[in-house]
């Protein structure tokens, strides 16, 4: 019987974790070892890392909760959980059970990317969802927002801090007035065409080919991928779920407890927006609240 099992070994499953090993607790983490940034060959905004390879940031703080006793580690996906306090239960997909007085979910998230060809290949490297994350590398050039729909006119308006922005509506929404004159009020370009498909280089400038032929030149591209949580097992178990502007996540309280007593949730499958620097916080944060809930 573990004291804790984590879901999910990514950025907020090992920082919850940590705070769980401080404190001697028993933790189980299993990770199916998909993490969101995998595509991506630098983090930038995560203090002290900067710059640093995700992999290697995820590596690092892998061996470093390894050195503690308490903790058992499984590559593998969680299938399945049933239970309640004090007595859960995860299945894996190699067929294994494992018990734990309490549950975190830390899925993170799969995205529902726009549906345009060449996007999915340069998500990460010259398509991107953060411009806190990726904004400054694109040296205030040409960056191309694709709009998923009416909430693209915040995205632009963001990215304008970081370069001079066209908004690419891509039959998401049409634009009334009032929009098409804060856009202009803030010298955001507009463009309704469809685009056809991205040309260029995996990672470096982007070339947007538009249907009607036209190409446009962008140091970089900003999207919002719909997001869920990266497995149902959360849902499995009963866990409710929330809309958000940026898609479903797992519904939680302050304590990033869920619906279900005694099955947390963090990270990006349980909060929004997203970055790696609120992940971990996010995740810091649950492991001691789980803390809490196994002392009180």
């Amino acid at each position: 019987m573990h004291d804790v099992i984590v879901i999910g070994g990514g950025y907020a499953g090992m920082a919850a974790a940590l705070q769980l090993l401080r404190a001697r607790r028993r933790v189980l983490i299993m990770d199916a070892g998909l993490r969101r940034n995998r595509f991506s060959r630098a983090s930038h905004g995560l203090l002290g890392q900067d710059g640093v390879d995700p992999a290697e940031i995820a590596r690092t703080a892998r061996r470093q909760l390894e050195a503690y006793p308490t903790l058992e580690w499984i590559d593998g996906e969680a299938l399945g959980a049933a239970g309640g306090k004090d007595d859960f239960t995860v299945t894996t997909a190699s067929g294994t059970s494992h018990r734990g007085r309490r549950l975190l979910f830390a899925l993170g998230v799969s995205d529902e990317l726009p549906a345009i060809e060449g996007l999915a290949e340069r998500w990460g490297r010259s398509v991107f969802h953060c411009p806190y994350c990726d904004g400054y590398e694109l040296a205030r050039g040409r960056i191309g927002v694709i709009a998923t729909g009416p909430m693209a006119v915040h995205q632009a308006r963001m990215a304008n801090e970081w370069g001079t922005v066209t908004l690419l509506t891509n039959g998401a929404f049409t634009p009334d007035e009032a929009t098409r004159a804060e856009l202009a009020a803030h010298a955001i370009a507009l463009e309704e065409t469809p685009l056809a498909r991205l040309e260029g280089p995996l990672e470096g400038p982007a070339q947007v080919v538009l249907a009607d032929g036209r190409r446009l030149d962008f140091a970089g591209l900003f999207t919002a991928p719909r997001n869920r949580p990266a497995t149902p097992v959360a849902e499995g178990l009963g866990c409710a779920l929330a809309e958000t502007p940026f898609g479903t996540q797992i519904g939680t309280d302050e304590t990033k407890e869920t619906s279900v007593p005694s099955a947390f949730a963090c990270g990006d499958a349980a909060r929004a927006p997203h970055s790696l620097t609120l992940a971990i916080a996010d995740g810091a944060w649950a492991g001691m609240q789980l803390h809490r809930s196994l002392v009180f």
